[in-house]
């Protein structure tokens, strides 16, 4: 009987939480809510917006992130003495425990040979990424609300089969990687990405966040100064420069600019998702969890 009492304690408990998560954002990205709301009541109806880990599908609701989402802004916002924007066009932070950008690294270009278009980059760390979202088109990438000024703007969307060049197009490494099927990629994946870039694993996405102090403040600091909804803008203390592209889903509904960011990861979750990050307005956490891979999702390459 005692165990019976406790459990459901334990249950008003974690429900109790998951209502003020709910209500938090509600307070904040009211709109985006809505539209998670309206996206997977078409997808599953009998599912709650709210879904368990067990689900395999997550979103930005997600109960398991309540912890360490839900935070006062006196307790999110990176000190001065840890994130601070230079009066340059080079960024860098004061923290000795973050790491800065190599010190003769100054902003670069790079040119995609197969069109031509040409994306500016960054050092963070170690490593080499786009500070642009990839805008390279191909089967199964697609403008958001089939629009090319939001190509122009936030790149092109991919399934995760296009994101890893499933169609073995460019290299083998991600050939027969798509929905409905479980692939093992030799790493790294140059997938979608030109060449002498790859698509980042989950592994690499996680080294970006220990190089910018962390995952739960990696959302403000890799988030674009404008775009973002609702005041959400971040610091773009490593001129990363998120950008809130939105994302489509299996219905090609469009869903999102200006609220959320979402990007591709070459890991593999299940035979019908995989591992991506997201970004979202007015939260300083970087997520990453595992989704469906025929949803359209952002590609940022990282250099080999």
């Amino acid at each position: 009987m005692l165990d019976e009492r406790k459990n459901v304690i334990a249950s008003i408990a974690k429900q109790s939480l998951i209502v003020l998560f709910v209500a938090t954002f509600f307070s904040s990205c009211t709109d985006y809510v809505q539209q998670v709301d309206d996206r997977y009541g078409e997808w599953e109806s009998s599912e709650p917006i709210v879904k368990s880990s067990s689900s395999r599908r997550h979103s930005a609701l997600d109960p398991e992130s309540s912890s360490s989402a839900v935070k006062s802004s006196s307790s999110t916002k990176a000190s001065s003495s840890s994130v601070a924007k230079s009066s340059s066009s080079k960024k860098t932070i004061s923290s000795s425990s973050v790491a800065k950008y190599s010190s003769s690294w100054s902003e670069k270009i790079m040119t995609d040979s197969r069109d031509g278009q040409k994306y500016k980059t960054v050092k963070i760390g170690e490593q080499i990424w786009m500070a642009q979202n990839l805008n390279y088109k191909t089967e199964n990438s697609y403008c958001y609300n089939y629009t090319a000024s939001y190509c122009s703007k936030y790149g092109r969307l991919y399934t995760w089969a296009a994101a890893m060049d499933s169609a073995g197009t460019w290299t083998t490494n991600g050939k027969g990687c798509g929905y409905n099927k479980t692939c093992s990629p030799t790493y790294p994946v140059r997938g979608v990405c030109p060449s002498g870039w790859h698509l980042p694993s989950k592994d690499e996405w996680n080294t970006l966040f220990t190089a910018v102090g962390g995952q739960s403040t990696a959302g403000k600091v890799l988030k674009s100064t404008s775009g973002w909804n609702y005041g959400g803008n971040g610091t773009d203390a490593f001129s990363f420069s998120a950008l809130p592209a939105g994302y489509s889903n299996y219905n090609d509904n469009y869903t999102s600019p200006g609220l959320l960011a979402y990007f591709w990861s070459s890991t593999e979750g299940y035979s019908d998702d995989a591992f991506y990050v997201y970004l979202v307005c007015n939260f300083d956490n970087a997520y990453l969890y595992d989704f469906s891979k025929n949803y359209a999702f952002s590609v940022r390459c990282l250099q080999d």
